[in-house]
């Protein structure tokens, strides 16, 4: 098994901002050392919760310089730097390596919707340009486009494409990967992360882990210890707050609307066309953090 240098808890990260909209480095550091606190191993900056899509490129560079010199080597610190165009991509990805990235995170190019040869050319293209060690992230969802088996089982034969991060939903497509390859793999979705985890995956890149940390880690060291019974009811026991969460409207909204509840943020500010939450969804926040033990 390839040496892991992702971290194994890890979540993906918001941006906090402030109400005018602006980049709040002092919440970003409190959000690094809640996770630290919280049994974290790694953190991903710029991903789809980290409001990626409406962040500048120096936003988005600042926010990991800041975790990176906010986690001071306690979290593994992968970057986002996927993109629908390969050269963006590699110039983000050069620029994540200057402010001391760990790791990089690539999606799939979105929307412009590219053959699997096109997946297969972008992906080494940027693995190539730096010596860093990439997930790969899977979300069809969202992208419009997913890694076919056959497509991972290639990439996996690169020497920098350690890592999958799963958020395609099919089970069995993950198990074939998984035996036919190296690669580390990832839950990247809160509802299948007990299923990723039983049948191989090392960890999960979360968006309840934002309040769900520890518990998370509990989860995976029961799973480790082949203590199922114990890993099934802490993630019954998440029920709730998974779906307050994950359900009601969008992650990256209903993350930092948690953080802020439990006083982690100052402001749930999003950036639009993302909203922040109604009434109605931050009761069932409350609610659902209040069942599943957390508040």
């Amino acid at each position: 098994m390839t040496t892991n240098p992702f971290g194994r808890v890890i979540t993906a990260m918001v941006t906090p901002m402030r109400p005018d909209g602006s980049l709040d480095e002092v919440g970003v550091r409190a959000v690094v050392e809640h996770l630290v606190a919280s049994g974290h191993d790694g953190v991903v900056v710029n991903g789809t919760t980290g409001e990626s899509a409406t962040l500048t490129d120096d936003e988005s560079i600042d926010a990991v310089r800041i975790v990176v010199e906010a986690a001071a080597g306690r979290l593994a610190v992968t970057a986002g730097v996927g993109s629908n165009s390969t050269a963006h991509s590699i110039e983000m990805a050069e620029r994540a390596v200057e402010v001391g990235a760990d790791a990089l995170l690539l999606v799939s190019p979105y929307y412009n919707k590219p053959t699997q040869a096109g997946l297969l050319a972008h992906c080494r293209a940027v693995a190539d340009s730096t010596e860093l060690p990439i997930m790969l992230y899977d979300i069809p969802g969202r992208t419009g486009v997913a890694f076919s088996t056959e497509t991972l089982v290639e990439l996996a034969a690169h020497p920098r494409i350690l890592a999958v991060k799963d958020a395609k939903a099919d089970l069995w497509a993950s198990t074939h990967v998984m035996a036919a390859t190296d690669l580390l793999w990832f839950s990247g979705d809160d509802v299948l992360t007990l299923a990723h985890l039983v049948q191989g995956a090392v960890g999960c890149v979360s968006v309840v882990g934002h309040v769900a940390g520890k518990e998370y880690a509990a989860m995976l060291a029961a799973v480790d210890a082949g203590d199922l019974a114990t890993a099934r009811e802490i993630h019954q026991r998440l029920i709730p707050v998974v779906d307050a969460i994950m359900t009601p409207s969008q992650g990256a909204i209903m993350a930092k609307a948690a953080l802020a509840e439990l006083g982690v943020i100052e402001s749930a500010f999003v950036r639009l066309p993302l909203v922040e939450s109604p009434p109605e969804h931050l009761e069932a926040l409350r609610s659902g953090l209040v069942e599943a033990g957390l508040r």
